[in-house]
C-alpha cells in the first residue's frame, strides 16, 4: 500500500540532500512551456470578438504561457524560493539555447531545392529578438514572482495562499508585461498595438491565475502531500543572481 508521508514544516535550508520526488519533473514541465510559449505564440497578435467588450487583441501564447506561472507558484510554494530561482536560471539557459538555435537555422544558406526559406525567415526571424525580450522579462518577471510569493507565505504564517498566488501573479506578470512587449516589438508592430496587447495580455494573464486558482490549490496540495513537505523561507538568500539551493 503506498502511504503518503505527513506533511512536515520546514525551513527551505532543510532541503539540502533531501530526495524529492517530483522537483526535477516539475522543472522539465515549467522549461518545456516556457519554451514552447516563445516560440510558437508569442510572435502572434490574436483577436477574437467578445460578448459585451468586442475585438479583443491579445498574444497568442498567452494561452499557455500562465501554466508556467502556476507551476512557479508550485515551485516556490513546495519547493522554497531557492529551487525556484534555479528552475528560472534553467530556463533561461534554455531560451538561450532556442534562440541561438533559431538563427543559426535561418541563417543557414537553404538548399536551392527548397522553397521554404521565406515561410521560415517570416516566422523565426525575429525570434532572436523576441528571445531576448522574453528572457529578460521572463527571468525579472519570475524573480520578483516567486520573491513576494515566498516573503508573502512568511508573513501569513503560510495561511490563505490565493492571496500570495494571485498577487505574486501581479507583481511578477507586471514586471514581465512592461518589459517584454516593448522591447520585443516596439518599432515591429504600432506603438498602439504594443500598448493595447500588453494591457490586455496583463489583464488577462492575471484573470487567468484567478480562474486558475481551485487549479493551483489542488495541484499544491498534491505535491505537498507527495513530498510531505510544507517549506518556509525563513532564512533564505534571496539574491536572483545566484543558482545554488
Amino acid at each position: 500500500m503506498n502511504i503518503e508521508p505527513p506533511i512536515t514544516t520546514i525551513d527551505a535550508g532543510a532541503l539540502a540532500g533531501r530526495q524529492l520526488r517530483y522537483y526535477d519533473f516539475v522543472m522539465a514541465a515549467f522549461v518545456t512551456i516556457l519554451i514552447c510559449s516563445n516560440l510558437i505564440g508569442a510572435g502572434k497578435p490574436a483577436q477574437v470578438t467578445l460578448p459585451l467588450l468586442g475585438a479583443v487583441t491579445f498574444g497568442a501564447g498567452i494561452l499557455f504561457f500562465p501554466l508556467g506561472y502556476v507551476l512557479g507558484d508550485v515551485m516556490t510554494e513546495v519547493y522554497g524560493y531557492a529551487r525556484a530561482r534555479r528552475v528560472v536560471w534553467a530556463g533561461f539557459a534554455a531560451s538561450i539555447f532556442a534562440a541561438g538555435m533559431a538563427w543559426v537555422v535561418v541563417s543557414l544558406p537553404p538548399s536551392p531545392a527548397w522553397t521554404g526559406q521565406p515561410a521560415l525567415a517570416e516566422v523565426f526571424g525575429q525570434v532572436p529578438r523576441i528571445f531576448f525580450a522574453s528572457i529578460l522579462a521572463f527571468w525579472a518577471g519570475e524573480m520578483a514572482n516567486a520573491f513576494t510569493l515566498a516573503r508573502m507565505k512568511v508573513l501569513t504564517s503560510g495561511k490563505h495562499l490565493w492571496t500570495r498566488t494571485i498577487g505574486s501573479t501581479v507583481v511578477g506578470q507586471g514586471v514581465d508585461s512592461l518589459i517584454f512587449y516593448p522591447v520585443a516589438f516596439l518599432g515591429v508592430w504600432p506603438t498602439k498595438l504594443v500598448v493595447a496587447v500588453m494591457f490586455t495580455n496583463y489583464l488577462l494573464k492575471v484573470l487567468w491565475e484567478v480562474v486558475l486558482t481551485p487549479v493551483t490549490y489542488r495541484v499544491i496540495a498534491f505535491f505537498k502531500r507527495a513530498e510531505g513537505l510544507d517549506v518556509f523561507d525563513t532564512k533564505t538568500d534571496f539574491s536572483p543572481f545566484r543558482t545554488g539551493v
